[in-house]
């Protein structure tokens, strides 16, 4: 694959219809609860193999843990919360590695299968092609906010429910349609995994702003000033390539480059398919998913929001 584009695995061709997926990621707990992280960490390391258009075969888990200060329970919860992504994910796990560490940290290296002809790099979107998302972006501020308690429990549950959802139906539905590029979404925020997508494939992309859809909660705690040690960094990231080509406020900006734990897929898909993979998308139960905007050739900036 390369390291020029940032695609979100490797790909090893085994032969002329087998390839190998390899990822690896682990994150710290964004929430107290140790089921709820294992389920957490396991979607998010799962989520780059459906972004490369494979599915996930076996799984090791990659483990820091400070055993002085917390239980063999603890680690116990969250290894049975990811058993439960990582099995509904038709994966199996099959070992890993535990260190000491002095904060929780807890992820996988997964290994998935794809059809060499099949891959979806990040690179291949195409002038035409409509942009789809599956997710609703802003839990990284979310999560920030409600150490304040500054999120309703209601807002909180809907975005543990997001992020805990496999990719799995999404890309599976996908891979029936003409998928010329995809990544998820995930702590670079939308405005950096999008900017990955249109250098890599020498395009424009123009979202629609209005069209994205957002976490409940998660622009009102924009508005009374909350962020992430993120947003700064994203921000500088992509300023160079990227234009706002209306009256947008500042919360709105902070929104795009949000980073994203477990976030929805971003596909380009053929023009004359993409409203037919919506409402597949929608009958599956991925009812989030939106169209969301366009690829152009190449102009000025790499990325538009209007």
């Amino acid at each position: 694959m390369g390291f020029d584009t940032s695609d979100d695995a490797g790909v090893y061709r085994i032969s002329d219809a087998q390839a190998i997926v390899n990822t690896a990621d682990f994150i710290t707990p964004p929430v107290d609860d140790p089921h709820l992280f294992g389920q957490v960490a396991a979607a998010n390391a799962l989520s780059d193999i459906y972004a490369m258009g494979a599915r996930p075969l076996t799984c090791l888990s990659l483990v820091g843990f400070p055993s002085k200060k917390l239980g063999p329970d603890i680690l116990q919860g969250i290894i049975v919360g990811a058993m439960t992504k990582i099995t509904e994910a038709g994966a199996v796990l099959i070992g890993g590695h535990t260190t000491e560490d002095e904060e929780p940290k807890f992820g996988l290296a997964v290994t998935g299968m794809v059809h060499p002809d099949r891959i979806w790099r990040n690179s291949g979107a195409r002038p035409g092609d409509r942009l789809i998302l599956t997710k609703p972006i802003g839990s990284g501020v979310l999560f920030n906010a409600n150490l304040k308690n500054w999120v309703s429990a209601e807002a909180l549950q809907n975005c543990l429910k997001v992020i805990t959802t496999l990719n799995k139906i999404a890309a599976e539905v996908m891979v029936g349609y003409e998928i010329h590029g995809a990544t998820d979404v995930t702590g670079f925020g939308l405005a950096g995994h999008g900017l990955e997508m249109a250098k890599g494939a020498e395009v424009t992309l123009e979202i629609e702003l209005a069209a994205v859809p957002v976490m409940d909660e998660a622009l009102a705690v924009y508005e009374r000033g909350m962020s992430t040690g993120m947003n700064r960094a994203n921000h500088q990231m992509v300023e160079k390539d990227l234009r706002f080509a209306g009256d947008f406020s500042a919360p709105q900006r902070e929104l795009v480059v949000d980073p994203q734990t477990s976030g929805g897929l971003l596909a380009s898909v053929r023009e004359d398919q993409a409203e037919d993979l919506l409402a597949d998308l929608h009958r599956q139960g991925v009812s989030a998913a939106r169209l969301i905007g366009v690829v152009k050739p190449k102009g000025e900036k790499h990325l538009v929001f209007r």
